[in-house]
């Protein structure tokens, strides 16, 4: 039997804000939320989001890159920078649709698509 995908791990510094965030920001469905320990649900990605043991601030820089297409680039921007989140740049207004991306809380990063 092959190996079936079960979700994508980031750490955060804390683990309910960050599960709000995707929650609030972009629709995700929250199966489990603890101090420690989250899992959250679009379609059938799973995305797990677990606290950081380490002392050590959280990398600044482009740890993971999740994308994500969405049916309004402008208020989806909009909902995340009202929770945290900064554009990386401009909004970009491509032939094949509009493309942002965002630096969220504990320095992830979020790709918006709004197709054409």
């Amino acid at each position: 039997m092959a190996a079936s995908f079960r979700w994508i791990l980031q750490l955060h510094k804390d683990v309910p804000r960050a599960a709000r965030f995707y929650s609030e920001g972009l629709d995700f469905t929250i199966n489990v939320c603890t101090l420690r320990w989250a899992e959250l649900q679009s379609g059938p990605l799973k995305l797990a989001l677990m606290q950081n043991q380490s002392d050590h601030d959280m990398q600044k820089g482009y740890s993971s890159l999740l994308s994500f297409t969405v049916t309004d680039i402008n208020s989806t921007v909009t909902k995340l920078m009202a929770l945290g989140a900064e554009l990386d740049g401009p909004i970009k207004y491509e032939i094949h649709g509009k493309v942002a991306a965002m630096r969220c809380i504990d320095g992830h990063m979020l790709g918006l698509y709004e197709p054409a």
